[in-house]
């Protein structure tokens, strides 16, 4: 079965991220499609960018960064749960990705986006130019919560019926498009 990387993005202490990361990730299970794990980025600890060489070398000198991609390269689909901070992707997010060329291609990524008026959704749309140099292809299908409409007094995530009906047609698409791009990842 096809694994799927869960990605929490936020670092901030006082995060949803996880929560809400955590019910998708529990919803991925349920779903079947997936082998399903769960990543933050809070617990990752990658720091600032601090290889000496581009990316795109693939020549790693930190046992950080080694350990980082394993860690993308074993999947076959990714899930980032993101925030939006002032109308853009957060910076732990882009950071993750620069460490990183070859072990994102070919591979397809869904977003849950969370935050206020918009639910992320300017954050993943400036997000999608990034995810597609990196020759991911992000899926049409998204999940989008609105922090005041789908979170408790908590901080927990009060999920309905459009949330989890997103969540499936998002893994629905995810499914088809791991299953159509995993020939461009086999050897020639």
């Amino acid at each position: 079965m096809p694994l799927l990387k869960v990605i929490v993005t936020s670092t901030r202490p006082t995060r949803i991220g996880r929560n809400i990361g955590d019910w998708f990730t529990r919803h991925a299970v349920e779903h079947g499609g997936f082998d399903v794990e769960l990543v933050d980025l809070a617990e990752v600890g990658l720091p600032f960018l601090d290889e000496p060489e581009d990316a795109t070398t693939g020549n790693y000198v930190h046992q950080h960064t080694r350990d980082w991609s394993a860690t993308i390269d074993a999947a076959d689909a990714f899930v980032f749960v993101m925030p939006e901070y002032n109308y853009a992707f957060n910076a732990p997010l882009k950071n993750a990705l620069d460490f990183l060329y070859r072990e994102w291609a070919h591979k397809p990524v869904g977003f849950v986006s969370y935050g206020g008026l918009s639910g992320g959704m300017r954050a993943v749309e400036l997000l999608k130019p990034v995810v597609t140099k990196l020759r991911m292809v992000p899926a049409g299908e998204a999940v989008t919560v609105f922090r005041r409409r789908s979170m408790d007094a908590d901080g927990h995530l009060v999920a309905d019926d459009t949330l989890t009906g997103s969540a499936d047609a998002m893994l629905e698409e995810l499914g088809r498009l791991t299953r159509a791009m995993s020939a461009m990842r086999s050897p020639v």
